[in-house]
């Protein structure tokens, strides 16, 4: 089918701009040309060395882009055609085995942890199971989410922060009309998580930075709806919240922070009595300081894990980036092609001499 270009990260900060064969497709896979891919914090602590990477590998895994070669069976299970625009779940589905038939195909007995778009090495051909490339090979067991009419692909991008706002802010723990929410760490997840509960009727929703590097994205979750934000590192996140609620803990607490180990125990103090706290921050093996358990127990608050989303959330936050209901315009982006993308990376990585944007997508087509 011709050639693909492709940045493979070979090392830490050793990404390098490649050619391979686009293959042939079957009865049941697919070509997708990839017209954008978001950055995740994955992506840069792949970069940075933070996370151990299966080099050499194609990072990326919130592509975006259209069906250039569709097999007939993959068209009449994804129900799509050729010239689509799709958005492409990263992690992969067998759709018989238990966890597959129980709707947590996370921890699919085929595919699990291992088949992750993004982190799958280069030495399993056909080599292009990322998005930081041109073309993108879809096995038969992708997880395929058509995008809307009149998004386009850099918008649609963001069905992946939005879902996880979506998922962790909302369904994991059945946020409903009313309750009182905080949300530690305004990056995209966590503005994306005050676009949700707000979405979902939370009554009042609380953003919590550290530092003078967080003040205009703690702005912005005040524009995205969020209703008060604090800098932890000046004022205390639970006087705040009570000074403003009449007295009351949150019902719910989101904590997207990364590598902040004392978010955890802000998160305890923040909860009401009965509350829940979804920990989606990962904190590179790091401890929790300030963490007193017993709270835990005295307010038999509830805490649950997430790791990842999943097709039918993905499905809803292309919903409501269409509606356009929220002003998703005001983030910050920055667009790169294939070329840039190193320079992009170390940005987000907060390596760069300018700040970060809220969402940097890489664009093959630049």
């Amino acid at each position: 089918m011709g050639d693909a270009t492709a940045a493979v990260l070979h090392g830490v900060e050793d990404l390098r701009v490649e050619n391979y064969e686009v293959p042939e497709v079957g009865l049941d896979d697919a070509i997708l040309r990839v017209e954008a891919c978001g950055l995740c914090g994955t992506d840069h602590e792949l970069y940075t060395g933070h996370i151990p990477a299966p080099y050499p590998v194609v990072p990326g895994h919130e592509t975006v882009g259209v069906i250039e070669a569709l097999g007939e069976k993959a068209a009449e299970k994804w129900q799509v055609g050729v010239g689509d625009r799709v958005a492409i779940e990263c992690w992969q589905s067998c759709g018989t085995c238990d966890p597959c038939r129980a709707g947590i195909y996370r921890r699919c007995t085929r595919h699990g942890m291992t088949d992750i778009y993004g982190m799958i090495p280069t030495a399993r051909q056909p080599s292009l199971f990322g998005g930081y490339a041109t073309h993108h090979y879809l096995s038969p067991d992708s997880l395929v989410l058509p995008v809307p009419e009149g998004l386009s692909a850099v918008e649609a991008t963001l069905f992946n922060p939005l879902g996880a706002g979506i998922k962790w802010g909302v369904e994991i723990p059945k946020t409903q009309e009313g309750d009182f929410v905080a949300i530690l760490g305004p990056g995209i997840r966590g503005l994306c998580s005050v676009v949700a509960t707000r979405d979902a009727g939370a009554a009042f929703v609380a953003v919590t930075g550290y530092g003078p590097k967080d003040h205009p994205r703690l702005e912005l979750a005040l524009a995205m709806g969020a209703d008060l934000v604090v800098d932890v590192a000046e004022e205390d996140p639970v006087r705040k919240f009570r000074d403003a609620t009449g007295g009351r803990l949150a019902d719910v607490v989101v904590d997207v922070t990364a590598n902040a180990p004392t978010a955890f125990g802000q998160a305890v103090r923040l909860s009401a009595v009965d509350g829940t706290i979804v920990l989606a921050g990962v904190r590179g093996q790091k401890g929790a300081p300030e963490l007193h358990t017993d709270a835990i127990i005295w307010k038999e608050i509830t805490v649950k894990g997430a790791l990842g989303v999943d097709a039918p959330v993905y499905r809803k936050a292309l919903e409501l980036l269409a509606a356009r209901a929220f002003p998703f315009e005001l983030f910050s982006r920055q667009e790169v092609a294939l070329d840039d993308a190193s320079e992009l990376l170390t940005s987000m990585a907060g390596k760069g001499s300018e700040p970060p944007p809220v969402h940097g997508v890489i664009v093959p087509g630049l």
